[in-house]
């Protein structure tokens, strides 16, 4: 029995941190204090951190930089999806560091799949660096 539990100690050690499947139930950011949230689709506060999430950019759902209303309407159905992925699935956060604004750089998966290839495959999100914003066009 020892052996069995410090090959799980072991095991759980190797793990890296963030990786375990998480459950919690986010809802839309407001102007209450952020805790467990979605800012719009590629932010989210996870227990108090502001998460930007890798690899992929979403419209932005108040500044409509480019494309007016358009925008707007894409950013929040991105957003929408969003919450919809991580409150119907067990997710993992893999965090990167942070980023010129302090905020936690990860992938966070569903299933095994980046969510933001399933939102670039969903037409609500562009790859980034590298995609063009197909919301200005």
């Amino acid at each position: 029995m020892k052996k069995i539990l410090q090959a799980a100690l072991v095991a759980m050690m190797l793990v890296p941190t963030g990786t375990l499947a998480q459950v919690k139930e986010f809802e839309k950011c407001g102007s209450a204090k952020r805790i467990t949230c979605v800012v719009d689709g590629d932010t989210i506060w996870f227990e108090g951190e502001k998460i930007r999430m890798m690899g992929y950019d979403t419209p932005e759902p108040i500044s409509n930089i480019c494309g007016g209303q358009r925008e707007v309407d894409l950013a929040t159905a991105a957003s929408d999806r969003l919450l919809q992925l991580l409150n119907e699935n067990q997710f993992t956060i893999v965090r990167d560091g942070k980023d010129k604004y302090g905020r936690t750089l990860a992938v966070v998966r569903v299933s095994g799949m980046d969510i933001g290839d399933i939102l670039i495959a969903e037409g609500l999100a562009r790859s980034w660096p590298d995609g063009a914003e197909f919301w200005c066009e």
